[in-house]
């Protein structure tokens, strides 16, 4: 088997590891919110076709991220375009049920960021459901590379542009760089201190901490 087959196998596919790992959440967040099929959702980084695959929909889906909109939206959805650590009024004024964050939160620049991130996520509303990878998982997500996390930023970068099991090589040194520096993994005393009112969740695997779920049911 290729390495690029390989890494379709554990994360990509539909069928992946990666995918019955993603599922179970989805059902985690079901049961953790029973009435979420008539909740209105700001989902910060996501993308609308998380949601048509979701298990249970939200009633009303609002995907605020970096990329352009699709040119396609489904009416339970909208989308903007918007930076989750600093919202136009227009959206930094709504309020909604729930605020949905998926592996976002170790993209958004530093600890300021990340707080920044936080601050919004509590201004929008009483309840929340923010995952992250978790840093001491001894495979770093991104990669599929053991202890790439822990890694110099040199030796980081040379991996990320040659290491097989990326998703997509990078096309140069600079753009390896950006996407090394772009990502930075969180422990659980970083979350605590992001989201202290919340429950932190752990999934495991194998026994170890793979990622951690910040957890607000309302308030």
């Amino acid at each position: 088997m290729g390495l690029h087959a390989l890494r379709f196998r554990l994360v990509d596919s539909e069928n992946s590891w990666g995918a019955r790992r993603r599922t179970r959440r989805a059902g985690w967040l079901a049961e953790t919110f029973p009435d979420l099929a008539q909740m209105s959702v700001i989902d910060l980084g996501g993308r609308v076709g998380t949601w048509a695959q979701a298990p249970v929909r939200p009633k009303h889906v609002h995907v605020v991220n970096l990329e352009e909109a699709p040119a396609d939206v489904p009416e339970w959805a909208e989308v903007d375009r918007g930076d989750a650590c600093a919202l136009p009024r227009h959206i930094a004024n709504r309020r909604y049920d729930l605020v949905f964050s998926n592996s976002v939160l170790e993209h958004v620049g530093g600890h300021e960021r990340r707080l920044r991130f936080a601050e919004t996520v509590h201004a929008l509303a009483g309840a929340h459901w923010v995952q992250t990878p978790y840093r001491y998982f001894p495979i770093e997500p991104h990669w599929i590379a053991p202890g790439m996390q822990f890694t110099p930023v040199r030796l980081r970068v040379a991996l990320a542009r040659r290491w097989p099991l990326a998703h997509t090589r990078p096309d140069c040194r600079e753009t390896a760089i950006q996407q090394v520096l772009w990502t930075e993994l969180v422990d659980r005393s970083q979350m605590r201190h992001y989201f202290p009112h919340s429950r932190i969740r752990a999934e495991r695997l194998a026994g170890l901490i793979k990622s951690l779920i910040a957890v607000r049911t309302g308030g």
